[in-house]
């Protein structure tokens, strides 16, 4: 399925490089984004935390240290934005109290990403997650003891629903998966101040008649709505389209878009089973913000980290790695 595939890919990659832009992941090998002046956003339009020491604020202090003010003010436009923070899956009690203890000493939300679903992306390029149901459930109670009372928005499980719609998911792990999500949201929304958005797709991939049943089965009715577009590139616009004609079937659930980098829409050329891979001419797209263009649209975020490579496709590095050139081109093209 368009985009499908290649959105997991990416997301996989980023997850293992989650707990390294933590800003105290112990990686020593890392230098620090302190030099390069991060703040938080205005509270009022935006009340995600920014991480001050992820890997766009460690690329401006390394291009101010160079000399470079060009460069850097570009890779600014991305540090000084909140991003997703994937959770890995050794250690998700305390990688969530460490994120939404250094947002709530900001006195700002926490996002963060559950990326770890068993059986997860079929097998293909970001095949993993917990090793069983049990594993599964042990990791979102650590989640949530780590998250507490604490702010957080949770974007849960890109793809999971959507694989077992688009038959990448074999149908015997279908009941199991459809238990396990359910389980989460009703675990995660059992705490104070988090909210829960379950991954539904993205404008490109299918239509909503063929996943708001699945969404329902999956739990959706017990969480604050679903997310679309994650990792993808496809347009405000259309995701706006795409998430009010789910909406509609889904109990008139609010959604999140993930506009990280979707200033351009998506890649039309070159082989269609590489457009999702590194597309070039891409940019970034709406900065995160609760003021969209629509009251059923919760807020725009970039659950996505612009300038981490989708593969190594098109000369890029790895997947999830950090590549300077193309998070230069992300921000150059995108508007001011």
């Amino acid at each position: 399925m368009y985009g499908t595939r290649g959105a997991a890919a990416v997301l996989g990659a980023a997850l293992l490089l989650a707990g390294c832009s933590s800003g105290g992941g112990g990686d020593d090998t890392k230098g620090d984004g302190a030099g390069a002046g991060i703040t938080q956003q205005p509270k009022a339009a935006d009340p995600f935390w920014v991480n001050p020491d992820g890997n766009a604020a460690e690329q401006v202090a390394a291009y101010l240290k160079d000399g470079k003010k060009s460069e850097a003010e570009q890779i600014r436009k991305i540090a000084a934005q909140p991003t997703g923070e994937w959770i890995g899956p050794e250690n998700p009690e305390q990688e969530a109290r460490g994120f939404t203890e250094a947002a709530a000493k900001a006195d700002r939300t926490a996002l963060l990403v559950l990326y770890n679903i068993p059986h997860r992306d079929c097998g293909q390029y970001s095949q993993g997650g917990a090793a069983d149901g049990d594993a599964y459930r042990a990791w979102i109670d650590g989640v949530a003891k780590g998250i507490g009372d604490r702010a957080a928005t949770v974007i849960l499980e890109p793809d999971a629903v959507l694989h077992l719609v688009d038959g990448c998911t074999p149908d015997e792990f279908h009941e199991e998966r459809y238990d396990l999500l359910k389980g989460a949201i009703g675990t995660l929304k059992a705490l104070k101040n988090t909210k829960v958005y379950l991954d539904a797709g993205n404008a490109g991939w299918g239509h909503p008649d063929q996943i708001f049943e699945p969404l329902k089965w999956a739990g959706i009715d017990g969480a604050d709505g679903f997310s679309v577009n994650v990792s993808n590139f496809y347009s405000t616009k259309d995701s706006i389209a795409y998430g009010k004609q789910l909406s509609a079937k889904v109990g008139n659930k609010h959604f999140v878009i993930d506009t990280s980098r979707n200033g351009n829409g998506p890649y039309t050329d070159g082989d269609p089973n590489e457009r999702w891979c590194n597309p070039p001419g891409r940019a970034l797209g709406e900065t995160p913000t609760t003021k969209t263009a629509d009251p059923l649209v919760d807020a725009y975020l970039w659950v996505k980290r612009p300038g981490e490579s989708d593969g190594e496709c098109k000369g890029g590095p790895k997947a999830g790695e950090w590549w300077p050139d193309y998070a230069l081109k992300l921000a150059k093209a995108s508007r001011p």
